[in-house]
């Protein structure tokens, strides 16, 4: 039949081998069986794609971990290569990743998920190839390695989540390749974009960018779903409030701020409605006042969704008010003792003038670094 170019007999034939196989619970064989019917002379590639096909529903049966992992890496052996086999292949890998995860294998799992490029496979379904990547990132943020997960992060468009998906589904023209369905077990959507900002927070979260975790929350508040439901939004819209409040003074922190008083939940929270609108507000910011007023709040965030806002948080929160005490003060005064400024920032003299230099040095370091860009 393989010789003659029955396509339909060749693909039950191979089959039938394999079921048969199954049926005796004769896993070796089984292996051996898919290797030598795959390697004919002039096998059919429909032949091949029916046995990887049928050899895959037969993973969740197996006795345990080692024919698992063995059958998995002959239907990999098999499947390398061929192009009409590459999204069973990347589902494979995907699977004896998980099995490598679980025992504790983490690199081994990231470095098996990096070898299977789906964004070049035509035929798999976009919220497959969405929840691939994700992977991809979440396996190389557990294993610290942030510079492959930001690599990895931009193969996904943040604009791929907008798309109305009833208004794209359209008739496949005549010579498209035809796109497969996507698995049940593939997350929707919406349900994926949750995950992608989720990932994102945990990328931004390593080196503080406090401003890019608040757009990432705000990205999260924005589903539907969550804003249908207070008891999902109300954690998030605290969480967009601190990153907030945490991140440093620019035109793009500013719109933010006032976009987020603008919005009518935060009527919800009227202490933090109090905590934004005081760093809108011209007016100096007592530390002290504001820290004893909102110690507890800052401090409760760590049992709220999202963890606590991170080591340095305390810190920052306090930088970033003497920071707008210095934009208040800059208003006000065209001349001030350092004495004065040191109370209205609630500082000491020698911590001052530390600011200061560590101010100027900065100042310095950035026109050195401009006069070098300009002299190129």
């Amino acid at each position: 039949m393989r010789l003659a170019g029955d396509v339909a007999g060749t693909k039950k034939a191979a089959t039938d081998i394999l079921q048969l196989c199954f049926e005796a619970r004769a896993w070796k064989t089984l292996n051996e069986q898919i290797i030598v019917l795959s390697k004919r002379r002039g096998q059919l590639k429909q032949a091949v794609t029916a046995m990887v096909q049928q050899a895959m529903q037969y993973i969740d049966e197996t006795p345990d971990v080692e024919t698992r992992v063995e059958l998995i890496k002959t239907l990999n052996n098999v499947a390398a290569g061929k192009i009409y086999v590459e999204i069973e292949r990347a589902r494979l890998t995907k699977k004896l990743a998980k099995i490598k995860e679980e025992q504790g294998l983490i690199a081994e799992a990231a470095d098996l998920m990096q070898e299977i490029a789906v964004e070049t496979f035509g035929a798999m379904a976009k919220t497959e190839k969405i929840a691939f990547i994700l992977e991809q990132v979440r396996l190389c943020l557990d294993r610290q390695d942030y510079v492959r997960a930001q690599i990895l992060s931009r193969k996904i468009s943040p604009r791929v989540f907008d798309v109305d998906i009833s208004k794209e589904k359209k008739k496949p023209k005549e010579g498209d390749g035809v796109v497969e369905e996507a698995p049940a077990d593939i997350p929707s959507l919406l349900e994926l974009k949750r995950i992608y900002y989720e990932l994102m927070i945990r990328y931004y979260s390593h080196n503080n960018d406090y401003l890019e975790i608040c757009r990432c929350y705000k990205a999260i508040y924005e589903i539907p779903a969550v804003k249908e439901n207070p008891s999902d939004w109300i954690p998030i819209l605290r969480k967009i409030c601190w990153y907030l409040v945490l991140a440093p003074h620019d035109p793009m922190q500013s719109s933010l701020l006032n976009s987020t008083l603008e919005d009518k939940n935060l009527s919800e929270l009227s202490n933090f409605r109090l905590l934004l609108k005081q760093l809108v507000t011209m007016e100096v910011v007592q530390w002290t006042a504001l820290w004893n007023s909102y110690k507890d709040e800052f401090e409760n965030e760590k049992n709220m969704l999202g963890g606590s806002l991170g080591d340095k948080a305390a810190e920052d929160l306090k930088q970033r008010v003497i920071e707008h005490n210095i934009l208040v003060v800059s208003k006000y005064y065209a001349r001030i003792t350092l004495k004065r400024l040191a109370e209205l920032l609630c500082l000491s003299i020698q911590k001052l003038l530390d600011l200061v230099e560590k101010s100027c040095h900065q100042i310095h370091k950035e026109t050195m670094v401009h006069k070098a860009a300009l002299k190129v």
